[in-house]
């Protein structure tokens, strides 16, 4: 087996040994080293010779952020895995590593013990690990070419071809997972300043981490872009981000304008907040007149709601598998008939915008 080279970057010697006991617990994992700042990092980088490394923010000499532009200089530099810890702070600076360019992020757990953390990890560690290996550990071809549709279902049509007038949205939604803050940062920044309706989104995050993307694409947009509150009514050319840790949905309460509601309703696919979950209550309120995004992401969420938003005549993008960094969510809508089109990463801006304009 062709193990994922690690090397363990911390300045806290207990955490160290806990980030190295998490990952020496995955067959498909080797811990080539560990080192206490940046800078030592960097040192041993070429003899190494990493793939991943997993990187503190707070560090002495050399810090998270620092480290990350030194890498960006490098020939055939190793992937960065984020190691936040759940501060308002940290936050903000993981959703500048991931602009930097570091694969993604855990959240380190404040558990009573070694063992509670290094099992909190373990749970995070396993998608980012499975993320980075069918992204740059694809299996080796088996020779027979596998078709990503069911021999009945027609693949979608290309760019523009799938969605066209009289077709016009009153609301856009969006379900994301792996690779999501990166994917979002080239889609929601290029919505038109004449969008006129609202979008929600959905990202699979903890709690923090959703208001500091929200904040980040706000810096970066015409759109107001932020963290969805229980009770706000959807605006016109608002962005609206599902907090993490919680549902959220769409809902009538007797206003002119829809609603959003908070809930703490349990998981479903084991994420909450959930795609499924939100698109469902999309075809509730909006049905018909509904656009759904699905993005990349590892696992099945969003498809069993693009199910029920399609039966009410509701239309959806799916985004193709070159430019996801997990071609999981937008597969499995694809392979169950429910998208009209597939669009690479840097056209799904530009096709919602032509979609909600009508033309």
């Amino acid at each position: 087996m062709n193990k994922i080279r690690i090397l363990v970057v911390d300045d806290t010697a207990l955490y160290r040994k806990i980030i190295k006991d998490t990952l020496m617990g995955f067959s498909n994992v080797e811990v080539v080293g560990t080192a206490s700042n940046g800078k030592i990092a960097l040192s041993q980088v070429q003899s190494l010779k990493p793939d991943l490394m997993t990187l503190d923010l707070e560090m002495p000499e050399m810090n998270g952020l620092q480290t990350l532009r030194q890498l960006k200089s490098l020939a055939n530099a190793p992937k960065a895995i984020m190691v936040s810890a759940h501060t308002t702070k940290d936050a903000a600076v993981t959703m500048q590593a991931l602009d930097l360019g570091a694969f993604d992020f855990i959240a380190k757990p404040s558990g009573s013990s070694i063992a509670e953390n290094v099992a909190a990890l373990k749970d995070q560690f396993n998608p980012v690990l499975r993320a980075f290996s069918i992204r740059y550990r694809p299996a080796a071809p088996t020779g027979r070419q596998q078709r990503v549709l069911p021999s009945n279902k027609p693949i979608p049509g290309p760019v523009g071809n799938g969605i066209k007038p009289p077709f016009k949205p009153d609301v856009v939604v969006i379900g994301v997972s792996t690779g999501g803050p990166k994917a979002l940062a080239d889609v929601v920044p290029n919505f038109d300043k004449n969008l006129r309706v609202p979008v929600l989104i959905v990202q699979h995050m903890p709690p923090l981490f959703t208001k500091a993307l929200a904040d980040s694409l706000d810096k970066k947009s015409v759109l107001k872009v932020e963290e969805a509150a229980n009770g706000v009514s959807l605006k016109p050319g608002h962005v609206y981000i599902a907090p993490g840790g919680k549902q959220m949905k769409i809902k009538r309460n007797g206003g002119i304008l829809p609603q959003i509601g908070i809930t703490d309703d349990p998981p479903e696919n084991f994420c909450k907040p959930a795609v499924d979950y939100l698109f469902r209550s999309a075809s509730d309120v909006y049905g018909e007149k509904t656009l759904a995004v699905i993005m990349t992401g590892m696992g099945k969420d969003g498809t069993a709601g693009l199910q029920k938003l399609k039966q009410e005549g509701a239309k959806a993008i799916a985004q193709d598998k070159e430019t996801s960094t997990v071609f999981g969510m937008p597969m499995e809508a694809i392979k169950a008939g429910v998208v009209d089109c597939v669009v690479p990463l840097g056209k799904i801006a530009t096709e919602i915008n032509r979609i909600c304009r009508g033309f």
